[in-house]
C-alpha cells in the first residue's frame, strides 16, 4: 500500500505548498477506523480509499479532496460519525464525507435511459459541491477496477449502473478518459463474451499494422529532424 510520506510526495510534484499535516491527519485516522477490514479480494480495506486517493491526484486535486477520498467511507463503514469528523477536520471536510455517504445510499440501479438520465440529474442537484462527485467517481473507477472479486450478480448490477450512469456522468464532467475506461471496464462484465471478441479484433489488427506504424513514426520523426521542429 502506499505510504503516507508517497502520498504527500505525489501531490507535492504539482502542489508544492502542500497542506502534509492534513494529508498524514486523515491518512492515520482513516487507516485506524478501517483497522482489519478486508476487501471481498482479501486486501486491506484501507487500500481501496488509499487508491482512490491516488487516482485523485493523478487529476491534481487539492489536499483537502485527497483528504476526503481517505475518509470517504469511514462514517457508512466504521465507527466514525459526523460529529467526529467535523471536530478533527472541520465542519466542510465532514460536509463532504456525509454527502458521500449518502450518494452510497441511493439506489442506482437502472434499467431504463430515461431513470438513468433523472438519477445523473439527482446526482448532480445532491451535490453542491463538485468535489463529492469526483471522490465519487474516483471511488467507483477504483471498484470497477477491482471488480473480478465480487460475485456474479452483483458484478453485472454494478456494471450496468456505471455504464448507464456514471460513465455518462464523467463524460458530462469533461473527464473523457474516466468516461472510456468506465464502460471499458463494465462492458467486459456486462458483455464478456463480445468484450473478448473485440480485444481479439483490436489485437489482430495493431499487430498486422505495427510494421505500417513503425514506418510512419520514422519518417515524421524524419521530417522533425529535417525542419528542426520539436
Amino acid at each position: 500500500m502506499m505510504r503516507q510520506y508517497e502520498l504527500v510526495e505525489r501531490v507535492q510534484r504539482y502542489k508544492p505548498d502542500v497542506n502534509e499535516a492534513l494529508l498524514n491527519k486523515a491518512y492515520v485516522y482513516a487507516m485506524q477506523k478501517h483497522g482489519h477490514q478486508k476487501r471481498a479480494s482479501g486486501d486491506p480495506y484501507f487500500s481501496h480509499p488509499l487508491e482512490v486517493a491516488a487516482i485523485l491526484t493523478d487529476m491534481h486535486m487539492d489536499e483537502a479532496t485527497i483528504a476526503v477520498a481517505l475518509l470517504h467511507d469511514t462514517i457508512e463503514d466504521t465507527t466514525a460519525t459526523r460529529q467526529e469528523i467535523d471536530e478533527l477536520f472541520g465542519a466542510d471536510m465532514g460536509k463532504l464525507v456525509e454527502g458521500l455517504t449518502k450518494l452510497k445510499k441511493l439506489d442506482l440501479v437502472s434499467k431504463k435511459a430515461e431513470q438513468a438520465e433523472n438519477l445523473r440529474k439527482l446526482l448532480l442537484a445532491i451535490s453542491d459541491d463538485v468535489r463529492v462527485l469526483l471522490v465519487k467517481l474516483a471511488d467507483r473507477l477504483h471498484n470497477m477496477r477491482t471488480l473480478g472479486h465480487m460475485p456474479e450478480e452483483k458484478r453485472l448490477r454494478i456494471a450496468e449502473e456505471t455504464m448507464d450512469i456514471y460513465a455518462p456522468l464523467a463524460g458530462r464532467m469533461g473527464m473523457q478518459g474516466m468516461r472510456e475506461e468506465l464502460e471499458d471496464l463494465a462492458f467486459r462484465h456486462i458483455n464478456p463474451d463480445a468484450y473478448r471478441t473485440v480485444t481479439e479484433r483490436l489485437s489482430e489488427i495493431f499487430e498486422r499494422n505495427r510494421g505500417i506504424i513503425g514506418d510512419i513514426e520514422k519518417a515524421l520523426s524524419a521530417l522533425f529532424e529535417k525542419y528542426a521542429l520539436t
